[in-house]
């Protein structure tokens, strides 16, 4: 007998309730852990305490599974970071470090950051969930990031430059830090750790060196 059925009534309904949150933190580890092509869903239904046809009566395909994991763990995230970035009060130069160091407590500090290590990782063999991922994610992050720069020049505190490869240049060491945590950041010794909060702060005054106008 499944131990969920000798629950009481309530209790087996708030159990279900909870089911396609465990399914997505089942999920969440084993595509960190594993990768998206080495992850089967009957791992996720047995990690969740949960029968295969469970799993898919709340996920049809592990490919919907996948896009439920990256729009609870990743896309959330990222929406409320974008709704608060409109009440910023500051120069376009601490809004640009704020988002960075929030992107890393939102994101880059949790578990759901090597969802990063995955998709670029796996992205040529799943170009479906490359795009999914880029529309959903990708995108709107790099949208943030151009609205500051772009509001930067218009109001003159920063000088002109293109704005489409400024932002790669703020994106691209936050997602070193993510790849460094997931593969040799836990293989080197205590002093060859990094700070992310540190190398954040550091390469954002760097970036505002960069962008000041004089």
């Amino acid at each position: 007998m499944n131990p969920v059925d000798t629950l009481p009534p309530h209790k087996r309904e708030r159990r279900k309730q909870d089911r396609p949150g465990e399914l997505l933190e089942a999920a969440l580890d084993l595509f960190v852990e594993k990768g998206y092509a080495a992850t089967r869903v009957e791992e996720v239904a047995a990690r969740a305490g949960v029968s295969k046809g469970t799993l898919f009566l709340y996920f049809p395909s592990k490919e919907d599974l996948f896009k439920a994991v990256v729009r609870a763990s990743v896309v959330e995230p990222v929406a409320q970071g974008a709704a608060e970035v409109a009440h910023f009060q500051g120069t376009c130069g601490q809004l640009l470090e704020w988002m960075m160091l929030q992107w890393w407590h939102r994101y880059g500090d949790t578990k759901a950051s090597g969802i990063s290590k995955l998709v670029m990782s796996e992205a040529s063999n799943f170009p479906e969930l490359a795009q999914f991922y880029r529309t959903e994610v990708i995108e709107p992050g790099h949208a943030l990031v151009r609205n500051a720069l772009q509001k930067g020049i218009s109001q003159g505190e920063f000088r002109l430059v293109n704005v489409e490869l400024a932002l790669h240049s703020v994106m691209a060491p936050l997602l070193f830090l993510v790849m460094w945590k997931h593969s040799m950041g836990p293989c080197c010794p205590n002093h060859e750790q990094i700070d992310p909060e540190a190398f954040i702060s550091q390469h954002a005054q760097l970036l505002m060196r960069g962008l000041a106008l004089g």
